[in-house]
C-alpha cells in the first residue's frame, strides 16, 4: 500500500522513479511495527511470492516493481513479448473488455503474465476466473509497446479487443 498506492499515508516521499529511502521508510514504520528492521525489511522483499518489491544495489533504496497508482516513472525499456501473454479476470468485467479491451484503469499499465496458473491466481481473486489470452506478439509487430516488470510481470497501456481471446478455467 505505502509503496505503491499512498506513501503520504506515512509520510513518505517517493522520488520520481518510485525509490524510497529505506532508513526513512524503517524509521517511519517502527512506529506501528517495532520489530521490524533492515534484515526484516529483507526478508519479506526475498520472500515475497509475486517479487513485488526491488532494493536498488546497496539496498539504500526500495520501491515496487510494478502495481502503482501514483505518478511515478519506472524506466521501462520496451522488450519484445512472447507470443501469447495471459490476463485473469472475472465474469462480471468480461461485457467492458468486449467493448473497449483491456484498460489500465487507475495504474499505470495493464499486467499481463506468462503463466496461465499466474492469470488463474489473479483472476481467482475476485471470484470465478475467466482467463484472456492476449496475442502479444502480434500487438508488438502492430507497434504497441511492451514492457517487463523487475518481477516479470509484462505491461502495456491498452490491450485491445482485436488482440483478446476469451477462455474460462475450464477449457
Amino acid at each position: 500500500m505505502i509503496l505503491r498506492h499512498d506513501p503520504g499515508k506515512i509520510g513518505l516521499a517517493l522520488d520520481d522513479q518510485g525509490w524510497a529511502d529505506v532508513q526513512t521508510l524503517l524509521t517511519k514504520l517502527q512506529k506501528q511495527f517495532s520489530g521490524l528492521d533492515l534484515n526484516l525489511l529483507q526478508e519479506i522483499v526475498s520472500s515475497n511470492d509475486k517479487q513485488r518489491f526491488a532494493f536498488n544495489e546497496d539496498h539504500t533504496k526500495i520501491r515496487a516493481s510494478q502495481g502503482h497508482s501514483v505518478t511515478i516513472d519506472l524506466n521501462y525499456t520496451p522488450k519484445r513479448p512472447p507470443e501469447l501473454l495471459y490476463h485473469g479476470t472475472v465474469a462480471r468485467f468480461i461485457e467492458a473488455i468486449k467493448e473497449k479491451g483491456l484498460l489500465k484503469m487507475s495504474r499505470h499499465h495493464v499486467h499481463l503474465s506468462e503463466e496461465l496458473d499466474t492469470a488463474l491466481t489473479v483472476g481467482a481473486r475476485r471470484g470465478k476466473p475467466v482467463i484472456l489470452t492476449v496475442r502479444a506478439e502480434e500487438m508488438y509487430s502492430d507497434g504497441i509497446p511492451f514492457f517487463q516488470s523487475d518481477n516479470q510481470v509484462w505491461l502495456t497501456d491498452h490491450v485491445p479487443v482485436n488482440y483478446l481471446e476469451f477462455k474460462d478455467e475450464e477449457e
